[in-house]
């Protein structure tokens, strides 16, 4: 074996030119397909991200009733307890973030909007997900102070600014009256487009105290260590408060919309992809059906001399295995080097104003999740090794005589 291995390198070699041209196929092929899944990906993970950090929370533990009825009514009761109590079921739990989220009017003097309450906890949602670099003026509020952070969307259709004042009027729990004044300390451009016209953060004592929820959350969000972790995370809080009328929901519950969207918009790229396959492929197929025609008349004169089709055969594919090795593995070394280089492409000009209008900052980050890397190797990797079965047939069915005249 090690002398048929030592025959199929040096045979690779006598034409490096052919080699080369063979490899730089394989290599194409890989580096094309792992770039377009990456940008794909990339764009997906940072939205989702954006999604999980100031919307859902990888985990989230609510009251059973508020998913069908997104009420302060079915707030349910947080403490010190509850938090040594979460804590203490899975170590791999990094964030515990509290927050009480309700619809109320928010108001100056002339015009009035509805708005997304948000109450919150200002340092455990900055560790979150650092929301305070978020902020284009101003400053957050302190704990127990009675003020609001404005979205820009809503400041400017508010006409409110730093040191102005905000009316809020809504319904607190139970049906109690909530309203009052509160001063805006600054403003916040939110990286989710829907929220960025409408939310308004306020602390989380000055919130239970407006809607009448002391002590009261609608929903803690749970992060894991590792996003990979979620999964068995829930599955620990959902074994401790089976009996309680509190549930656990990760993210994919509670975003199925999004995660369908995705996929649906991941089949053009897919589709692409399988066409830059079978492109590559018939390529392959024409350099190593060159390669073979040109040596048809080695082969003749290497079965003439006493050496069996299955070893030469055998000789063969090992020349293609370590041709096809060689590319793959430099396609995505390559690959990985490239995509470092250009993380994060930024737009200019139309590209950009088109994916700001949507909502998203001009910038395609990369992914280098080590799955694509892979799958995308192999694939390529199959392919070649298919295209390969052309020489081995050529041998088997190859005649002699024939192959001498050549």
């Amino acid at each position: 074996m090690l002398m048929h291995l030592k025959l199929a390198w040096r045979n690779i070699w006598r034409k490096p030119r052919r080699t080369l041209i063979t490899c730089s196929a394989i290599v194409f092929a890989v580096m094309a397909a792992i770039a377009m899944q990456s940008i794909n990906r990339g764009s997906y993970e940072a939205m989702i991200e954006r999604m999980v950090s100031f919307s859902t929370g990888h985990l989230q533990l609510q009251d059973y009733r508020y998913e069908d009825e997104s009420s302060l009514d079915n707030a349910f009761p947080f403490d010190q307890t509850m938090l040594e109590l979460i804590r203490s079921t899975d170590e791999r739990i990094e964030h515990v973030v509290p927050r009480l989220e309700t619809f109320m009017l928010a108001a100056n003097e002339e015009y009035t909007r509805g708005a997304i309450l948000l109450g919150i906890d200002t340092d455990k949602e900055h560790r979150f997900n650092s929301i305070r670099n978020h902020l284009t003026d101003g400053r957050f509020f302190k704990p127990d102070e009675q003020a609001v952070v404005l979205t820009q969307g809503l400041s400017s259709r508010l006409q409110l600014g730093v040191g102005d004042t905000l009316i809020l009027i809504g319904q607190g729990r139970f049906g109690m009256s909530a309203s009052g004044l509160f001063a805006v300390t600054g403003l916040l451009e939110h990286p989710i487009r829907e929220m960025n016209t409408q939310a308004v953060y306020m602390p989380l004592k000055t919130a239970q105290e407006l809607l009448s929820a002391e002590d009261h959350l609608t929903a803690l969000l749970i992060s894991p260590q590792r996003e990979r972790h979620t999964e068995q995370v829930a599955a620990s809080l959902r074994e401790v408060f089976a009996d309680s009328e509190l549930v656990v929901f990760t993210w994919p519950e509670l975003m199925p919309e999004l995660l369908e969207l995705m996929e649906l918009d991941l089949a053009g790229p897919r589709f692409i992809t399988a066409i830059l396959y079978v492109v590559i492929g018939f390529g392959f197929l024409g350099t190593v059906l060159t390669m073979t025609l040109e040596r048809i008349r080695e082969f003749g004169m290497l079965l003439s001399i006493g050496m069996s089709r299955g070893r030469l055969a055998g000789v063969v594919f090992l020349e293609t295995f370590l041709i096809s090795c060689l590319g793959v593995l430099s396609g995505m070394a390559l690959a990985w080097l490239t995509l470092r280089l250009a993380d994060p492409i930024r737009l200019s000009g139309n590209a950009a104003l088109a994916l700001m209008d949507l909502g998203f900052e001009p910038v395609l980050p990369m992914s280098f999740a080590l799955d694509q890397f892979l799958m995308q190797g192999l694939y390529v990797f199959i392919m070649a090794m298919l295209v390969s079965l052309y020489p081995l047939v050529a041998i088997f069915r190859l005649n002699i005589l024939d192959a001498a005249r050549k």
